[in-house]
């Protein structure tokens, strides 16, 4: 008997202006590749360059932070949504619950597939409850 195919990888886009930030997701993405199998990641601290790559990249799952110099994440997911994005967002922010939840109600009428948006810094567990979602 063949063994089973190894499932492809999911691909992810992690976007924070904050480097240490990334880190700490792809460790988390890391330690989840066990149990939720492999992920391919793409980590960018920069809007516009996040936005250049999404189309080629594709992910299945983006991780935005919303307070971003430049460009900011609530202008990102709409530029995202004009482009015709379709994976799954989650929003990740220090700023006030009142923020999160308006860009999360604005990333629905925008046609976005919301995950889940949570306080920085994200949890390994708010992480997994978005995986599931």
């Amino acid at each position: 008997m063949n063994p089973p195919f190894p499932s492809a990888p999911r691909r992810v886009l992690l976007l924070d202006d904050d480097h240490f930030m990334l880190a700490v997701l792809r460790d988390m993405f890391g330690a989840l590749d066990a149990g939720s199998g492999p992920f391919e990641i793409h980590a960018e601290s920069d809007a516009r360059r996040a936005l250049a790559i999404l189309p080629r990249h594709a992910p299945e799952l983006l991780v935005c932070d919303l307070a971003m110099p430049d460009m900011d994440g609530i202008e990102f997911l709409q530029a995202a949504a004009r482009q015709g994005f379709r994976g799954r967002v989650v929003v990740v922010s220090g700023l006030e619950d009142g923020v999160r939840h308006a860009a999360t109600e604005l990333a629905r009428v925008l046609g976005l597939q919301v995950a889940g948006a949570f306080r920085k810094p994200l949890g390994i567990e708010q992480l997994q409850l978005a995986m599931r979602c």
